[in-house]
């Protein structure tokens, strides 16, 4: 029997060629595995020994010869394959043990140039994959070192391989190749859109063909590689996975660095998602300080940018306590001890923040159910997708990553100064809500939220609820801290935003009759005159953004 060894993650080499050479097996490997395995006294043949013709091309060509696929894709079954073979005097090969060269770990490294970049295609290694695979009624194919033993294993307790296996063995090479393929395209075609930012800023125009292979190409190959498995997804019943999307730069959730608590489930995986995207909203924006949400299924219970990450998370938390008992709380500055000792008095399921004080760690050991997450703040790439299964099929979309189109003052009154601050606060929470959203502020704090009401009316007056409850509930804080801060906010004008236009005029009235000034929209209604007349009527100020924000 024959073995193929062509390895770029050399893991677990030495050991598996020994065991190879004692169950009668001839080795032939390549370059860098035939030194590997030489020095470690380990015999075998060069490809170059087998085909009689040399690397060439600074080793592109190595492998690719009928000398080595002959022997691959022979099928043992087929008199005339057999006698071909024995024409051309070609060995059978029976396994076919490669990894392919690391694309993506120098891609995400970003240190080298394009045309260096190229060198890590790997060619060959795909190639045997695929015809080892193919051929897998006759040829065991390996890609994982992870795969070694069970195979070996198999292969001295059965005397082979069996065909479930090989065909399992085969289902993962193909897997791994598509995988592999998909990262490079995605590479190229950032390129490619990288290129067209480039030359939109009027040098020069793309091309046709840039265009086709830019954000929505007629064929889409999305990369994930498993992480783990999680304990169950959505619900008890439900078998889930995280899968990580490859090729692209280190960004998101799935890259945070959990730093205490037990593993992290789906729904904590939702949540911190948004919590981060929220905070993170507010990185550029006249917002300074910090930014604290609370994350209940999904929805911001609470939000608010403060001086200190203490006074964020408290202000926050005042918006709706009630919902904030087992919520998920994103920071978007260093957690100090002061925080963490306020939030340390509430059941919360997650933290996440860009760091933490030595002494806030040491306060949450107390809590060993609290997972504590460190993740790097940063931005989304303009063309970072946003993908959605449907039955059948993906939905592909842009990411929301705009904010508004033209702010547009449509009413008698415009917003005073404190109104426009606080309108623009509640318009960046809106856009991260479930819809139907309204979003009530005073100053950058929320002070009502109703989300996913098929209603917009209904939503509306959820959002009040919220408000009138909270208002009711006694705030702790520090007095060394924040002296008098609900009285503070409850004197700021109260304003409201909506994700999408009123289709007609009564959640003015109604919102005018609660106390709102100010209100911020999209428009867009056939009926926008009667919502602004009605603001008129109450004295409103009201804005139209130009820009919806559904969020299903």
């Amino acid at each position: 029997m024959r073995a193929l060894l062509s390895l770029s993650d050399k893991t677990g080499l030495l050991d598996l060629g020994r065991e190879l050479l004692q169950l009668g097996f001839e080795l032939v490997s390549t370059g860098g595995t035939a030194k590997e395995l030489r020095d470690a006294k380990i015999p075998c043949l060069e490809v170059s020994d087998v085909t009689g013709f040399p690397e060439i091309l600074n080793g592109r060509v190595k492998t690719l010869h009928p000398g080595i696929f002959g022997g691959i894709l022979y099928d043992r079954k087929n008199p005339a394959h057999k006698g071909e073979i024995e024409k051309h005097d070609i060995g059978p090969i029976d396994w076919v043990i490669v990894n392919l060269y690391p694309f993506e770990k120098i891609s995400m490294e970003n240190k080298v140039n394009k045309s260096e970049m190229i060198e890590f295609i790997d060619i060959g290694g795909v190639s045997l994959l695929r015809a080892a695979g193919k051929n897998f009624e006759s040829v065991v194919v390996l890609c994982d070192p992870a795969d070694y033993g069970k195979a070996l294993q198999e292969l001295k307790d059965n005397k082979k391989v069996s065909l479930e296996s090989r065909r399992a063995l085969a289902a993962k090479a193909f897997g791994h190749t598509a995988h592999y393929d998909a990262m490079i395209s995605r590479h190229f075609r950032h390129e490619v859109l990288d290129d067209i930012s480039n030359l939109k800023s009027g040098v020069k125009i793309t091309t046709p063909i840039q265009n086709e292979a830019s954000l929505f190409p007629s064929e889409l190959t999305l990369g994930l590689k498993k992480l783990n498995d999680l304990r169950y997804g959505e619900n008890p019943h439900q078998k889930a996975s995280l899968y990580q999307e490859t090729g692209v730069r280190a960004w998101g959730i799935v890259h945070a660095e959990k730093l205490q608590g037990k593993e992290l489930s789906f729904n904590n995986y939702l949540d911190l998602d948004a919590a981060w995207n929220i905070v993170n909203a507010f990185a550029g924006s006249p917002y300074k300080g910090a930014a604290c949400v609370i994350i209940k299924h999904n929805n911001p219970s609470g939000t608010a940018v403060a001086e200190t990450a203490l006074s964020a998370f408290q202000l926050a938390y005042a918006a709706d306590p009630i919902s904030a008992f087992g919520g998920v709380i994103g920071c978007s500055s260093t957690v100090d001890k002061e925080a963490a000792q306020e939030i340390a008095k509430t059941f919360f399921e997650c933290v996440i923040a860009p760091d933490y004080a030595p002494e806030a760690l040491e306060i949450f050991k107390t809590k060993q159910n609290l997972r504590i997450l460190r993740q790097a703040s940063g931005l989304l790439l303009p063309y970072e997708l946003d993908v959605k299964k449907i039955s059948g099929g993906f939905l592909v979309q842009e990411r929301d990553l705009q904010l508004s189109a033209e702010d547009k003052v449509v009413t008698q009154r415009a917003p005073t100064p404190e109104e426009a601050y606080s309108l623009g606060f509640a318009w960046r929470v809106a856009k991260a809500v479930k819809s139907n959203a309204i979003v009530l502020s005073q100053g950058s704090v929320t002070a009502g939220v109703g989300a996913g009401q098929m209603s917009r009316i209904d939503s509306m007056k959820i959002a009040f609820s919220k408000m009138a409850a909270a208002r009711l509930e006694p705030l702790e804080v520090s007095p060394s801290k924040i002296s008098g801060i609900k009285s503070h906010i409850t004197k700021l004008p109260l304003v409201m935003a909506s994700d999408a236009f009123f289709p007609f005029r009564d959640t003015v009235d109604e919102a005018a009759r609660a106390g709102v000034t100010a209100i911020i929209q999209p428009g867009g209604s056939l009926r926008d005159q009667e919502s602004i007349n009605a603001a008129n009527e109450h004295g409103l100020a009201m804005v139209f953004s130009g820009m919806r924000h559904f969020k299903h």
